[in-house]
């Protein structure tokens, strides 16, 4: 009767384990954690914008590493689409075109459909030949949920910057009107800017900047 008992409960016991399996299955499948594909600006023989010898890729890069790091530590699974100095038309083998800014564009743009991403954020510093232009510019799709996206993202640079600035629409980019899903384009400051270019080449100012995208990424996924 004893040995009856111990078994009834420990048959019980792997019936209860097994239905709170069975529960979380359905959760996990339901509502998949999104994909982040982080587009690090430029690179290679593409240098970006620059200033002297500081070059818009490097900034570039170096916030997209800090942002990638961040949205990992915080459970989202975020993918970088380079990790080092080079530029992604090396890596294109199927683009007819022969020109290396397309093969560069259309193989950044080609990476959000073969990782089935959820958004795209395509990091860039911007310049201007006024140089008291300065603070952060967010582009977006005409599309309602890039816009809100855009609109997170901008909100938290402009608390970092204390600018005012509002998200704009991106029509004659690539980027924006080839990719599917939600994409924006964060031109991070103004490299003609001095107190801008300070800032984004340092250290400090490159985390705050990825810590305010992050903080702008996850409103969006709260409110959409």
């Amino acid at each position: 009767m004893s040995l009856n008992g111990l078994t009834v409960q420990a048959h019980e016991k792997a019936d209860r384990i097994a239905d709170a399996k069975a529960d979380e299955k359905p959760a996990h499948h339901a509502f998949p954690k999104p994909v982040i594909l982080i587009d690090a600006g430029h690179g290679g023989v593409d240098g970006g914008t620059s200033y002297g010898d500081i070059l818009e890729k490097h900034i570039n890069l170096e916030i997209a590493q800090r942002l990638y790091l961040l949205l990992r530590s915080e459970g989202y699974r975020a993918i970088l689409n380079r990790n080092g100095d080079y530029a992604l038309s090396d890596e294109n083998r199927w683009h007819a075109s022969r020109s290396r800014h397309m093969k560069d564009l259309s193989q950044r743009e080609q990476m959000s459909e073969e990782v089935n991403t959820s958004v795209v954020i395509s990091l860039h510093v911007n310049w201007s030949k006024n140089s008291a232009s300065k603070g952060p510019i967010v582009l977006h799709q005409n599309e309602g949920r890039s816009a809100l996206l855009a609109a997170c993202i901008q909100e938290a640079l402009n608390t970092v910057y204390q600018s005012s600035w509002k998200p704009q629409s991106g029509k004659t980019y690539y980027l924006l009107n080839r990719t599917k899903v939600p994409a924006v384009i964060v031109e991070t400051g103004f490299i003609s800017n001095a107190e801008d270019r300070n800032f984004l080449n340092s250290p400090q100012g490159q985390k705050r900047v990825a810590q305010a995208v992050m903080a702008g990424i996850a409103r969006y996924f709260m409110e959409s």
